[in-house]
């Protein structure tokens, strides 16, 4: 086997090798060299085993992983893999087999947890790839939506609804020659993910005789699935916003140790279950019942799945007829509640991985069509371009038919007619002008529910409308756009207040004259925030919406949905204008929040309050971290909580930008860096140039790249 790593002054890999498989290899070992805590991290995220060394508050997130059964989806897809696209999956798996003891060596995180090692399984990969994206399209947004129907009616289930952030979202754009200084296409754009330490995108070059592509890589999975550059061609996605996941409120009941749940048919059927039990560092192991139904796995279960279920139970017209023999009662007993969750990877056991080695070998845009035709999960908008003028712009993925009430609500699994019916065809557009892609209403509309609002995308096609001749680092300045056209909304409800108190009316004028620019060095946007903060926290305390305030029950994964403050926060556009419940006084709540803010106003800058803290598996309290412009709205996407708090945990994960005239053109840039390991050079080295919109350049010769010895 011929191998060659190389690096570039950023530490960032190139990899060379004589075939695909031996460089899919070369990917494994250098990424597990590299990041090998964080991969070890991923892999037991994927199978539930995290606990063992983070402790209790991992317990959570591991019981969602088994109920939802990851790793044995993760097999199943990679089971049903064809051949070529098997063995390339395995040959990155035992690269990373042969590269995780260097890792563990390299991070002394390892030594500090007591974390040891084992030999990836050849699905891991897809396990990573399942457990990254399982929740992308938000389904516990639907229990988000029973609750507030419960709370306020069946009228008012989709008032929150946000056309605004979810778990995921991004930026992208494609710039066509005619409008570039170059004449060839420019991509750019910017992925926004929950910021990791170590980062979830990987800078990396992949080369052997049949390609030599750079991009970037999910860390754990072989290839380039989001973001590449062929040198011929290129391609980006954005979260399309689709929804293709389903809960099903499901009835159990139990008879020794058969377990049967209530079918569309009106007869109980068998079910698979099981017990797991979840070891957990410093505390005592915890057990937890594994159950699939015909539609799917049990994600809520009993009393956590209680609140969920509305209607009376219906009688079961007939014994089952599965392999599980059924009771012999005539009468009905006691059910017990359970929601189950349906996903397109667990009913057809496909990813999509037979695209990633495609998308590889593209050299025209027609290629990377048919390549995205593979693709199955997350559901995605791509832009992609070729060095012949192609381009494209299409929506990949698997979305089920099924009744629309399936994607707002839970649907009932005992009534007929919530059935999957086949999967809905892609949209495509022609490419008139800019294409951009920001996760609003658009070219995925026919397979969504909610979605982005229009800000951030009407905002970038006006900045690409002021030039005819753009240019790769002329990128930079859209990037970091950090106009907040949201906030129009709640401004224009100060214009009418009457009767302020002399330091209200002078916050209200300032804020009035402000740029609506939520810029790092922006006394006006720390101002701006508080006001917001204390509008969302003031309609949070509203009685209207006291059956939706405190903690929300089941698990701690899903809380991020059911919260009231953050879903306010999101929303606060929409509610500012919308008919809200009889008796909330929208006015009334600026006014007073315009009055408390006045009295005690926040001193500094947006940036002092607006601070990036991203996730860790094991946090570093010490860890010093920048402020930062922009907003949710803004282009410059690094959100926060309105209402909860202003400290940043969704940003830009990375940026790019896709020169189709010369590659070598090309940026990037990533919060951290190329390497995993705390305290090493290239960990950290990009952050101070990231946080200002600075991108790296993309090095393609390699008399300028560093070779490493073998």
């Amino acid at each position: 086997m011929s191998t060659e790593v190389y690096r570039d002054a950023w530490g960032i890999p190139h990899l060379r090798a004589s075939g695909p498989n031996e460089l899919a290899f070369l990917q494994g070992r250098v990424t597990a060299s590299d990041r090998g805590w964080q991969l070890e991290v991923e892999r037991r995220r994927s199978q539930g085993t995290t606990a063992a060394f983070l402790g209790a508050e991992a317990v959570d997130w591991d019981r969602f992983a088994r109920r939802t059964r990851l790793d044995d989806t993760a097999r199943r897809c990679f089971e049903a893999l064809d051949g070529e696209t098997a063995a390339w999956v395995r040959a990155y798996v035992d690269g990373v087999n042969a590269g995780m003891a260097r890792g563990a060596a390299r991070d002394p995180r390892f030594a500090r947890t007591g974390l040891t090692h084992r030999p990836w399984e050849p699905w891991v990969p897809l396990g990573i790839w399942l457990s990254t994206h399982i929740l992308f399209a938000g389904f516990p947004t639907k229990l988000w939506r029973e609750r507030v129907a419960l709370a306020l009616g069946e009228e008012s289930a989709t008032l929150f609804a946000t056309d605004g952030p979810g778990t995921s979202g991004s930026n992208g754009w494609l710039v066509p020659g005619d409008r570039t200084a170059t004449g060839s296409a420019i991509i750019a754009g910017d992925p926004h993910r929950f910021i990791e330490d170590p980062g979830v995108y990987q800078q990396i070059r992949l080369a052997c005789p049949e390609y030599d592509v750079v991009g970037l890589a999910v860390p754990g999975v072989p290839g380039l699935a989001h973001f590449g550059h062929t040198g011929a061609a290129a391609w980006a996605i954005t979260n399309a916003m689709a929804d293709y996941q389903d809960l099903y409120r499901e009835r159990l009941r139990r008879s020794g140790s058969l377990v049967e749940a209530l079918g569309p048919d009106g007869r109980w059927e068998g079910v698979q279950h099981h017990t797991e039990t979840i070891e957990v560092a410093g505390g005592e192991p915890v057990t937890v019942e594994v159950v699939e139904t015909a539609r799917g796995p049990v994600v809520l279960q009993g009393p956590e799945a209680a609140p969920w279920e509305q209607a009376a139970p219906t009688t079961p017209t007939t014994t089952s007829t599965t392999p599980i023999t059924p009771t012999t009662s005539t009468t009905t007993p006691p059910f017990e509640p359970a929601v189950s969750l349906r996903y397109p990877p667990r009913v057809s056991a496909e990813l999509g991985f037979a695209a990633l080695p495609a998308l590889l070998r593209a050299r025209t845009v027609a290629d990377v069509d048919r390549a995205a035709d593979l693709w199955a999960e997350p559901v995605n908008v791509i832009h992609a371009a070729d060095t012949a003028g192609g381009l494209l712009h299409r929506v990949a993925g698997a979305v089920p038919v099924r009744d629309r009430a399936n994607q707002l609500r839970l649907a009932p699994a005992w009534e007929p007619g919530h059935e999957w019916r086949g999967w809905a065809a892609m949209p495509a557009e022609s490419v008139q002008g800019f294409a951009v892609m920001a996760n609003a209403r658009g070219i995925a509309s026919p397979l969504g529910v909610e979605f982005a609002p229009p800000h951030r995308a009407n905002r970038i096609r006006d900045l690409l409308s002021g030039s005819d001749d753009w240019t790769p680092d002329a990128m930079a300045d859209i990037h970091m756009d950090t106009r907040l056209a949201s906030a129009e909304a709640l401004l224009a409800l100060t214009k009418d207040l009457d009767g302020l108190s002399p330091a209200a009316e002078a916050m209200r004028e300032r804020l009035l004259d402000w740029d609506r620019h939520m810029a790092a060095d922006s006394a006006e946007a720390l101002l701006f925030a508080a006001l917001r903060t204390a509008v969302v926290r003031a309609l949070a305390a509203d009685p209207a919406f006291a059956g939706l305030a405190g903690v929300p029950g089941g698990p701690e994964v899903f809380h991020p949905w059911l919260h009231l403050v953050p879903r306010i926060g999101y929303a606060l556009e929409g509610l500012l204008a919308s008919d809200l419940p009889t008796g909330v006084d929208r006015a009334g709540h600026v006014r007073s929040a315009l009055e408390a803010v006045a009295a005690q106003p926040p001193s500094g800058v947006w940036a002092d309050t607006h601070r990036l803290v991203p996730w860790q598996a094991l946090p570093a309290p010490d860890a010093q971290w920048p402020g930062l412009g922009g907003d949710h709205d803004c282009v410059l996407a690094t959100s926060s909580v309105p209402g909860a708090t202003d400290l940043v945990f969704r940003g830009p994960a990375a940026r790019y930008v896709w020169d189709l005239a010369r590659r070598e053109d090309s940026r990037w840039a990533v919060p951290l860096g190329a390497d995993g390991v705390p305290g090493r050079p290239h960990h950290r080295d990009q952050l101070a140039p990231w946080a200002r919109g600075e991108l790296v350049p993309v090095v393609t010769d390699w008399s300028r790249l560093e070779k490493e010895s073998p």
